[in-house]
């Protein structure tokens, strides 16, 4: 936790905030708190800047916040991902959030199996529970926005093209196309199939839309080591 995320609800005034629960473990066992000691506070959503202790008992701890700083730029980029298997999607969902992606559509293809759609990690307290992990590791408080799409062919046809509207329009494929571009300056949509990838009519469809296919050489890799990848290709450093 290199970032101790606040939320409006835990405010007891303007400037003080009383934490319970997993931020106070994380403040007294990994931090070895004691009054006085700063770290590094930000309100959901808003501003980044410290926090002192002013007390603490084994049951919650308050301190003394000052918010000041911007968190840092979003990527301009949406990621759009055949929903991956459930002991995937957790971590895929953290490493999204810490990279910096604020748009995230989780989408239905014909290699995802129907059983992945059950799962209660797709519920929103648990994609929240995730985003928020991304976050604390980043240092960031934006939280991203996660939709998800059950139906391939009428996202493609009916929402697609609004959403990607103005943006570079890349498909991940291990077959054919083109090598990843590299440190790209533009607003960028990258979608990315399951594992085995998209089948041929899917990206047959993605192209009519205006998507170009990108690879990343000849080894296949899994979606959750592809992702990273992919996106330190495009936006290195940012």
């Amino acid at each position: 936790m290199n970032l101790i995320v606040l939320q409006e609800t835990d405010f007891i005034d303007s400037t003080h905030v009383r934490l319970t629960g997993r931020r106070l473990e994380h403040i007294t066992q990994v931090h070895r708190a004691t009054p006085g000691q700063r770290m590094r506070v930000g309100l959901l959503n808003g501003k980044i800047g410290s926090g002192e202790i002013t007390s603490f008992t084994d049951q919650q701890v308050e301190l003394r916040v000052g918010l000041q700083d911007s968190p840092p730029p979003p990527l301009p980029l949406t990621v759009i991902l055949a929903l991956p298997r459930p002991k995937m999607l957790k971590r895929i969902i953290q490493h999204i959030t810490a990279l910096g992606v604020k748009k995230l559509v989780l989408l239905n293809s014909y290699r995802v199996e129907k059983s992945y759609w059950q799962t209660p990690w797709l519920e929103p307290d648990k994609l929240f529970e995730q985003c928020l992990l991304g976050l604390e590791q980043a240092v960031d408080t934006q939280m991203p926005e996660i939709i998800l799409r059950k139906r391939f062919k009428p996202f493609v046809e009916d929402e697609l093209p609004e959403l990607t509207a103005n943006s570079l329009k890349l498909v991940a494929h291990p077959v054919g196309g083109d090598a990843c571009p590299v440190d790209i300056h533009k607003a960028t949509t990258l979608a990315i199939g399951p594992e085995g990838g998209f089948i041929p009519y899917e990206v047959e469809k993605l192209q009519e839309t205006g998507f170009h296919s990108v690879h990343l050489g000849a080894r296949i890799l899994r979606v959750e080591t592809a992702l990273p990848v992919l996106v330190s290709r495009l936006f290195p450093a940012r």
